[in-house]
């Protein structure tokens, strides 16, 4: 697939190099793409963040909440009828964690979903734990074949996706995320730090 990663920090770099892995083409929109000449190995390209976007099947928001409004802005005119994957979290600013409302309001034909977003990006780098056993990512978002090249995505990370449910679902996948913070920021639990689903 044809992928743009929107976002060169851990979370953005650690997610686009697990799929450029998986055989992706990923290109990373950056405002300084001379500056991350870094994530062009395994031949993914760095590019600005429109051009990163204007053929891509699917696009992950990774910039601080704070950023989103202008990655949007910058956008919008080509997110509509491609999969968003909002990996964001908005802890500085006011409102929700997720962009989920903005995305909605700058591209209402896209297929919004809420992943990548509740655990640090350790778990992106080593999804694995000892005895083989994979972590779980959470994620809210339409059923359909978007949701299906969501759940590729997650599993090329080697994470296992749990779906939670549509979008009215997006805030409890933001309470995973408060969780996944209250363990590892207050409880100083190491950042390599997961949530697994148990069910018979």
């Amino acid at each position: 697939m044809r992928l743009a990663v929107i976002g060169a920090g851990h979370i953005g770099s650690t997610i686009g190099r697990a799929w450029s892995a998986a055989g992706h083409d990923v290109a990373y929109g950056v405002p300084s793409p001379e500056t991350h000449a870094d994530l062009a190995e395994g031949g993914a390209s760095v590019v600005a963040v429109s051009d990163a976007v204007k053929d891509a099947e699917a696009v992950l928001l990774a910039v601080p909440g704070a950023a989103v409004p202008d990655v949007l802005a910058a956008t919008a005119a080509t997110l509509d009828g491609r999969v968003v994957i909002d990996a964001t979290n908005n802890v500085a600013g006011p409102g929700p964690l997720n962009a989920g409302a903005a995305v909605a309001q700058a591209a209402p034909g896209a297929a919004y979903y809420r992943a990548f977003n509740t655990l640090g990006w350790e778990n992106f780098a080593t999804p694995t734990f000892p005895g083989g056993e994979r972590a779980d990512l959470f994620y809210a978002g339409p059923d359909g074949a978007s949701r299906a090249i969501l759940e590729t995505l997650v599993g090329d990370v080697g994470l296992h996706p749990v779906w939670v449910g549509g979008s009215e679902h997006v805030e409890t996948v933001d309470g995973v995320a408060r969780l996944w913070f209250a363990l590892v920021m207050g409880r100083r639990m190491s950042r390599h730090t997961a949530l697994r689903l148990l069910s018979d």
